[in-house]
Parts: structure tokens; sequence; C-alpha cells
């Protein structure tokens, strides 16, 4: 099993939580559409030759933006990000993908 994490501005959040649940993510047992999310700032300064969503070019560009977290099966990891990716208003979305260990007690 995976965790996948990104980041979205909030006009995309739940569009986006809505393609990587259809793909099969954010399942825990008997549950679906399961995730773990935070509001925070993120920045980032658009270089030349980019098409930023928000921002322009050269400038350092502060934007709220919630963190999402969800677990994601192996066979599932592949579409889940594909999906994450397609619905995200980002040229370049920010994630992050780690391996989680099972532990039996």
């Amino acid at each position: 099993m995976y965790k996948l994490c990104f980041y979205v501005p909030e006009s995309h959040l739940e569009e986006i939580k809505q393609a990587v649940f259809a793909a099969g993510a954010g399942r825990i047992g008997n549950y679906d559409s399961c995730c773990w999310q935070a509001l925070g700032q993120g920045q980032y300064r658009p270089l030349e030759g980019s098409a930023p969503f928000l921002g322009q070019q050269g400038q350092v560009h502060h934007v709220a933006e919630w963190k999402v977290e969800l677990v994601v099966a192996d066979e599932l990891l592949h579409d889940s990000v594909k999906a994450m990716k397609k619905a995200h208003p980002y040229e370049t979305p920010a994630f992050e993908v780690w391996r989680l260990s099972d532990l039996q007690f």
C-alpha cells in the first residue's frame, strides 16, 4: 500500500478528490472516500516558458492550498496518480508517494 499526498487550490479540491476516489484510492477496509486534508499556504515562482494557472512569470506567488493525504493499493497507484494529474489545474502539480509497511501485531 502507498500514501499519496498532493496540494491543490480550493477551487479544484473536490474535483480532484473525486477523480482519485474514482480510480480506487482512499479505500480502507470497508470504507471508501477516506482522506485527510489540511489548509496551508504554498508558494512558487513561474519561470520563463511556464503557463501558470495562478500567478505571473518571474514573480513569487503565494496561494492557499489544501494538502490531501490518502492511501492507495499497490495496483491502483499509477491510475490514481494519473487521475490526480488529469484533474489538477496546475501545469506541474506537487505530490508525494510513500510506500507503507504493513505491521502485524
